[in-house]
């Protein structure tokens, strides 16, 4: 389904939706909602389960914009504002990647809003990118289609504990995605932002009281695991969950250790 927020046709999903503790799952770089596979809508037993294509990415509006991290965030605010949540309601929001740092900006912002906050491997504390980051960022925008397959399939494979867990529909969906129209200037555009301007961590003491939960792959290759212990020390309460055998999306490789573990936090 799609809602029109400030002029933009975004897509997004929602499952549980007579459930009255709401979760918005918010994607990282070049992604989309489907990364989530089934974690939504398993969920939605017990949650109102909400996930988005974010703009600029998947079946979403791609603008000439500045993808900066605020500009993201006041997407977030706006988005909230729109789908069927009461006024004076909160919710949690779980960020991956790009969409932790995203879900981080937003809570500083709007904290009054938040129930809980879930940060799988999130960026935000990178004053530059890293090395497979880099190599992520020239196979997105390689112009030639073949080279460009050979080079993201070696980037997502990577980005797992295991490259052989990677599925062929994963490599055919990112490079559906990132060959609309006007996906490769907003993967760009909010690439040279996330990976040049970090989290004022000085703010950070803002969410102390803020019930917080970082999950992050043992063999992340994209945000290596000293990241986590870097974002717990500035989230001094947060609770730190290392799954091992998994890389960049935990959620991915081991789904069922995952989704025990957000059960077990969120209720």
């Amino acid at each position: 389904m799609y809602k029109t927020v400030n002029g933009m046709n975004i897509k997004y999903d929602e499952y549980g939706t007579n459930n009255k503790d709401h979760i918005l799952f918010i994607h990282g770089l070049g992604s989309s909602s489907l990364v989530w596979r089934d974690i939504p809508e398993a969920l939605s037993s017990k949650f109102h389960s909400i996930v988005i294509d974010l703009v600029g990415s998947g079946e979403s509006d791609k603008p000439k914009e500045n993808y900066t991290i605020s500009f993201f965030s006041k997407f977030v605010k706006d988005f909230i504002n729109e789908i069927s949540i009461s006024a004076g309601e909160k919710i949690s929001i779980i960020g991956h990647s790009l969409g932790g740092y995203i879900a981080l900006d937003f809570a500083l912002r709007n904290k009054e809003k938040i129930d809980k906050l879930i940060l799988f491997d999130s960026s935000g504390l990178l004053s530059s990118p890293t090395p497979l980051l880099v190599e992520y960022h020239n196979a997105v925008k390689t112009a030639d289609a073949n080279l460009r397959r050979k080079k993201i399939t070696k980037v997502l494979g990577d980005l797992y504990a295991h490259p052989s867990r990677l599925l062929p529909i994963v490599v055919d969906l990112f490079i559906y995605f990132i060959e609309k129209k006007g996906a490769v200037e907003a993967f760009e555009s909010a690439y040279a932002y996330s990976t040049s301007n970090i989290i004022d961590v000085k703010q950070m003491h803002k969410l102390s009281d803020l019930r917080c939960l970082i999950l992050w792959g043992e063999k992340d290759k994209l945000i290596p695991i000293s990241y986590a212990e870097q974002f717990k020390k500035h989230l001094a309460s947060a609770e730190l969950e290392i799954i091992k055998d998994a890389g960049h999306a935990p959620f991915v490789e081991k789904p069922a250790i995952v989704y025990q573990i957000l059960i077990d936090f969120l209720k």
